[in-house]
């Protein structure tokens, strides 16, 4: 009994000491450039925000999406951030995919998502920005003349020495962002060297390997449950992709995963209210499941 305890953690730590030396260096990158742009470009990005209300047009909803993704703010930190935005008289639509993009990546999550090789990286960044562009139309349309946000009781209160762009306030945000994101990082390599040691990689990729509707139904549907942290999902994704995931399951995963996870719909349900709360939820699966079929036929084609 001693002896086969002995062996299985063996091979667990194998598989743990692996992904953690293929990701932590992108880990730690990340965590030092989410941390400058909070504590050194945060007020730059919401003065260009606040700058798109002096046009209507239409093509301000993609360079809101933009921003959206250079935010580092988590959605609790987003929402009293786009509640002075509405305030501020900022029409719907911008705000809509601001959050929306917001919610799926930053420039942390970004730099995390380099481990996952130059393809997805991509995917994830594209298919980011379009989901936020997506909520934008949709609430510039069918939201004209009904609102869309209630922001009732949100307000930013700024603290003592919030504003500070000391080397402190730098050293600070590092030591801030480890302590949230370590826990789940650990927790997602162990999950990863779980699924390397137990479940067999043929069935991954039969099931989501291949390029039909059942594949990205699974990998959207798992995006829920097993989405804690941007970077403890990063050691699950790269198993995953290496038994066989396919890029357009990768998509819906990394779509329906930040967008649904269990804190962001708390927060998101005080703003939205039921009816667009459950609009909100439709359209985050809806687009994963298309943008991963789209990719994988890209792919199918290409090779």
């Amino acid at each position: 009994m001693i002896d086969l305890f002995h062996r299985e953690f063996v091979y667990f730590w194998f598989y743990f000491e692996l992904q953690l030396r293929q990701i932590f260096f992108y880990y730690i990158l990340g965590i030092l450039a989410g941390s400058f742009v909070s504590v050194y470009l945060k007020e730059v990005i919401s003065k260009w925000f606040l700058k798109l209300n002096k046009s209507s047009s239409i093509l301000l909803i993609p360079v809101a999406s933009a921003l959206g993704i250079l935010s580092p703010l988590c959605l609790y930190g987003t929402i009293p951030l786009a509640a002075s935005f509405y305030e501020s008289n900022l029409k719907e639509d911008l705000i809509a995919a601001f959050v929306m993009s917001s919610i799926l990546l930053n420039p942390q999550l970004l730099v995390y998502s380099t481990a996952l090789g130059p393809v997805v990286c991509i995917i994830r960044l594209v298919t980011c920005f379009l989901c936020g562009i997506g909520l934008g139309l949709i609430v510039r349309f069918k939201f004209k003349d009904k609102p869309f946000f209630n922001f009732d009781g949100f307000s930013i209160k700024p603290k003592a020495g919030e504003k500070s762009k000391s080397i402190r306030a730098y050293i600070y945000n590092i030591g801030r962002n480890l302590r949230k994101t370590f826990p789940y990082l650990i927790f997602g390599l162990i999950l990863s060297a779980l699924f390397q040691r137990y479940i067999p990689t043929d069935l991954i990729s039969k099931v989501l390997g291949n390029n039909d509707l059942m594949g990205l139904l699974v990998a959207a549907t798992i995006g829920v449950p097993l989405y804690a942290c941007g970077g403890g999902n990063i050691p699950i994704l790269l198993e995953l992709l290496s038994s066989g995931m396919s890029y357009g399951s990768a998509a819906a995963f990394m779509i329906t995963g930040p967008a649904t996870k269990i804190t962001n719909l708390t927060a998101l349900k005080m703003v939205m209210g039921t009816r667009n709360y459950l609009l909100y939820f439709i359209y985050v699966f809806l687009f994963s499941i298309i943008s991963g079929f789209i990719i994988n036929l890209l792919f199918g084609m290409i090779f």
